[in-house]
């Protein structure tokens, strides 16, 4: 029996270095957004900084999280079988819940998370133990400690409102002094905002880092609390002259070593507090193991897991392996970029594609805060609003490099997010970093005036929908560990090998689809770099590429859409909506990135642009046409109408054949740009549109002789008239890539 145990004790250490590379990947967020948005050093500068801020928090550790082992139910009351089952319930429950929120790149908090995932299968295990004795329903107190739940909610709330409004204020305060283009003020007030800032964050790593540090020893603590004041002055005063001197001296870059320290500071948090997140519950069940071995002669199903009511410091030893394989994992993981990448998506400077689309919410939102701000407006006297104005103009901003905010703003982060961490801290408030550090981020934004008139529904719907995210972290740890104890106590060893290789899977599985779409980015985004800038036989060469496949790919469709009709297929007609589907984002991103294409021609390009934006217009509208054929027909089958009648399907099979000469004729000029047979093709649209016309007539002598139902009837006619756009917009498209090409081919014969 006892053997089975020091298993369990092994697994949890197990899924214990698998949690800390998920929750690595999703906290990176915290200490690398600034640093990384405004791009204050180069990256392997930046991680080796917040790498050596891990394995410091490692060493200030707080040792075993006290909320792992009594913090949210009382363990006095389990017996050790029990403690184990909620230990692995909770292990495996938070590796798939934080890689799911990392695969979709949006950062959520490792500690609401265990906490949930501890009060769902102590609740779990609660209600068995009642069920199978004399206790009722209102004996669950006994068990569980309902305070702390509430107090983490509270919590998020408070941090949510409390950590946007304070940084929205302290931006817009700091922005009004030093403006975007704040090298001048810099040189008067960068000394003392840099002695206020370094300040700040001592206070953060005195207050997060040495308080309960697994080295420091009470007199200490005392010494630091009762000196704390004094401390900080120093601080200031001495911060403030060095930055003086070298800033007369050297013109030294004040700002860039704020942000270092600041992303220093807070990865030392991170690991000193968060850690115990992931390696808390696997040292729990370790002391209880240890707890229950001590006692030959116990039993599992009867041995009280007092000792877990007792204080118990960590070995640093464990905690630096911890910390080590945090490090690795902050090199090497993927998906910590995509969930650092949602972040300074909202928070970045300047306009472009959106991750996230808008909602009705959002846009209510918008256009209240609006009218709300032109009211305001009408009481500011005209000189005040032009000197704020100029102050918060961005289009003054140097931008070196592809820079998502300058270091004025990453600076601001940072330090408000210390001061809110630690001030929280001290008053022994429930607050995530997570939650500080990403709503201080959104509220610097908002004040840079990063959320304008062409992104703002945009960005509130992706802060919204991550604020939700973390409310359904709350409720989904809750419930999937509730179901994963019962699961545990019902199927015992045979049930916890399921649900570890079924974790392994979900993990695998996500892991390689990730690496797909992280792959795919990738060469996006070097191809981008590459282009620094465009040729106009770059832009005719991609446009005939896009094109080409495109084109192919809906004819494709096409086909597949009305051999799922005609045979009544619901298969082949949901694969050709997800291929249309895929098609029309294609489509989209490339309308989206025009702004950046036409930037990077040349300045007598214009006509390129011209030419470019209209076939991609073209290109849209032929998907659109596509799409009312798909979906249409998608819908009809699914509902098990009635099918089409032979003689509409002959005459369908007549046209499609005709469509795939005309597309396959088309597609050959634009590859081979031979243009001089377009009318050979133009012969061939009048053919098919008069055969489109004839089964138009036909269809309505049946409608009028009762030969076709209602349904029936407006499915035909609607393909029909959808095939004659898609026809006409083909054509369009044909001559206006024959349009391109000509123009490119006079440009050259001119020079």
């Amino acid at each position: 029996m006892d053997s089975i145990y020091l298993i369990i004790v092994v697994i949890l250490f197990a899924l214990a270095i698998s949690d800390l590379i998920v929750g690595v990947s999703n906290d990176a967020v915290n200490f690398l957004n600034s640093a990384i948005g405004a791009k204050a050093a180069p990256f392997k500068v930046i991680m080796i900084v917040a790498a050596l801020g891990i394995l410091v928090g490692a060493m200030f550790s707080s040792g075993l999280m006290e909320v792992a082992r009594k913090g949210i139910f009382h363990p006095e009351h389990f017996y050790f079988s029990e403690i184990m089952i909620i230990f692995l319930a909770v292990m495996i429950t938070d590796i798939i819940l934080l890689d799911a929120f990392n695969t979709v790149g949006l950062p959520t908090s490792t500690t609401v998370s265990i906490v949930f995932e501890l009060l769902g299968a102590a609740v779990a295990v609660s209600l068995i133990k009642i069920s199978s004795s004399s206790e009722v329903s209102q004996d669950m107190s006994t068990y569980i400690n309902y305070g702390k739940a509430m107090a983490i909610i509270s919590g998020i709330l408070l941090s949510i409102v409390i950590a946007f409004s304070i940084g929205a204020i302290v931006q817009w305060i700091t922005r009004l002094i030093f403006s975007f283009n704040y090298k001048k003020n810099l040189r008067y007030f960068g000394a003392i905002w840099g002695g206020l800032a370094i300040t700040a964050i001592t206070y953060f790593m005195l207050i997060k880092g040495a308080k309960g540090s697994s080295f420091m020893t009470p007199d200490n603590l005392a010494w630091i609390k009762e000196n704390t004041f004094r401390i900080l002055l120093l601080s200031f005063i001495g911060w403030t002259v060095i930055f003086q001197l070298l800033n007369s001296l050297i013109n030294f870059n004040i700002l860039k070593l704020v942000v270092l320290v600041g992303t220093f500071a807070l990865a030392m948090a991170f690991a000193g507090n968060d850690l115990v997140n992931f390696i808390g519950v696997p040292l729990a069940g370790f002391e209880s193991y240890k707890a229950f071995v001590a006692d030959p002669a116990s039993d599992p199903n009867s041995f009280l897991m007092i000792a877990l009511t007792e204080k118990v410091k960590t070995p640093t030893l464990y905690l630096l392996i911890a910390g080590t394989i945090m490090v690795v994992t902050l090199w090497t993981s993927k998906k910590a970029r995509s969930v650092l990448e949602t972040t300074l998506d909202l928070a970045r400077q300047d306009v472009g594609e959106e991750r996230f689309g808008s909602t009705y919410f959002s846009r209510s939102l918008v256009r209240s805060t609006r009218n709300l701000h032109g009211a305001i407006h009408k009481f500011i006297p005209v000189p005040v609003k032009a000197r704020i104005d100029r102050q918060f103009d961005h289009a003054l901003a140097e931008k070196p490099g592809d820079v998502r905010f300058d270091m004025i703003r990453a600076s601001v982060n940072l330090v408000v997010a210390s001061i809110l961490i630690a001030i929280g801290t001290s008053l022994k408030l429930p607050l995530s970093t997570t939650y500080v550090t990403f709503m201080v981020a959104m509220g610097t934004s908002l004040s840079d005036r990063a959320w304008g008139r062409e992104s703002a529904v945009y960005r509130i719907t992706g802060v919204l929908s991550v604020i939700s995210g973390w409310f359904f972290t709350a409720f989904s740890a809750f419930t999937a560990a509730f179901i994963v104890a019962w699961l545990i106590h019902w199927g015992g060893f045979i049930a916890i090998v399921i649900l570890i290789l079924l974790a392994l899977f979900i993990v695998v599985k996500t892991r390689i689809t990730h690496r797909k779409k992280a792959k795919e980015k990738e060469k996006k985004v070097r191809e981008e770099e590459l282009t620094l800038e465009l040729e106009d036989e770059d832009v005719l060469r991609n446009c005939t590429v896009n094109v080409t496949n495109i084109l192919s790919e809906i004819l494709g469709a096409y086909n597949k859409t009305f051999d799922g009709l005609t045979q009544e297929n619901l298969k082949d007609l949901k694969k050709a909506s997800k291929s249309i589907k895929t098609l029309t984002l294609q489509s989209k991103e490339l309308k989206d990135n025009i702004n950046k294409t036409i930037k990077k021609l040349r300045e007598d390009s214009i006509e390129t642009g011209y030419f470019y934006v209209q076939v991609l217009d073209y290109l849209r509208e032929i998907i659109h046409s596509i799409y009312y054929i798909s979906q249409p027909s998608l819908e009809h089958i699914a509902n098990n109408l009635k099918p089409l009648t032979e003689e509409q399907i002959i005459e369908l099979i007549t046209i499609k054949d005709e469509l795939n000469d005309l597309f396959s004729s088309i597609l050959q000029v634009i590859i081979d740009g031979k243009f001089k047979d377009i009318n050979i093709i133009l012969q061939k649209q009048q053919t098919l549109l008069d055969l489109i016309q004839t089964s138009n007539r036909n269809q309505l002598k049946r409608i009028k002789n009762a030969e076709s139902g209602t349904k029936n009837s407006l499915l035909y006619l609607n393909i029909l008239s959808e095939t004659k756009n898609l026809i006409l917009y083909a054509i369009n498209l044909l001559k206006s890539q024959r349009d391109f090409a000509q123009y490119q081919d006079n440009k050259k014969n001119n020079k």
